[in-house]
This record gives C-alpha cells, sequence and structure tokens, in this order.
C-alpha cells in the first residue's frame, strides 16, 4: 500500500455522486459506521478477541470516504506489524510480562466496571472490594 495513491471517493457507489444531498447522506452514514465501528474496535483491544480486527476494520469503513482514515489505517497497520515482529523476537520473560500486563489491564476494566460484584452477587457474595468505585 505504500506506493500507492489513493482517489478520494474512489469506492463511493454511483448513486452517492448524484447530488450534494447523496454525497452529504453518504459521507455522514459512512462516518457513523465507521465511527461506531473504529470505537468498538477500541474498547475491544485489551481484551481476549478480535480487537485490532475491528480498529482495523473501522478505520478500512472510513477509509472508503476519508483520505485521512486510509493514511491512518496505513499507519496503524505499520504499527501493529512493527509491534508483533518486536514482540516475537523478544524473550520469553518479556512476552510474559506483555502478557501479565494485558491480563491485568483487563482485569481492572472489569473491577472498574463492576463486573466482579454482578458476577459475585449472582451467587450471594457481596465482598465490599468486589465492588468499583464507580458504582458505590
Amino acid at each position: 500500500m505504500a506506493g500507492e495513491t489513493y482517489e478520494k471517493g474512489a469506492m463511493r457507489p454511483a448513486w452517492a455522486n448524484r447530488n450534494n444531498a447523496t454525497r452529504t447522506v453518504w459521507r455522514v452514514g459512512v462516518g457513523l459506521v465507521g465511527g461506531l465501528v473504529l470505537v468498538g474496535g477500541i474498547v475491544m483491544i485489551p481484551y481476549p478477541g478480535p480487537g485490532w480486527v475491528v480498529v482495523f476494520l473501522g478505520l478500512a469503513i472510513l477509509a472508503v470516504e476519508f483520505a485521512w482514515a486510509h493514511r491512518a489505517l496505513t499507519y496503524a497497520r505499520g504499527k501493529y506489524d512493527a509491534w508483533t515482529e518486536w514482540l516475537k523476537r523478544q524473550s520469553l520473560a518479556v512476552r510474559l510480562l506483555v502478557f501479565a500486563l494485558t491480563g491485568l489491564i483487563v482485569v481492572a476494566t472489569i473491577w472498574i466496571l463492576n463486573g466482579f460484584a454482578l458476577v459475585g452477587g449472582w451467587f450471594g457474595i457481596h465482598w465490599p472490594w468486589l465492588t468499583s468505585p464507580l458504582f458505590t
């Protein structure tokens, strides 16, 4: 993708080019859908599953209409690939540390969102430390 040129609106369907109103509807629709998918992907990044795939999907949807999103997608893919290559070259201890930090982020987020108190309540466990400070 590095040597490609990007033509603005190259993937826009023919009906969207009829007039300014249809072009605006298309741009707003692409912006809303792509933005929602992108935000959802960002939220999912620290969790097991398709977080980065959804981020790239959101950027790809936005890149259909917006040149800045195309540049961001190209940049993000490069950085993601560089990160995974760097991580592969690291010792087992560094990879385990990254894994542990990712797990810590997941546990902290579940606690902040009151997930532990919710599940504990299903089993009659109401320990105060399970409750998030945001939900007290």
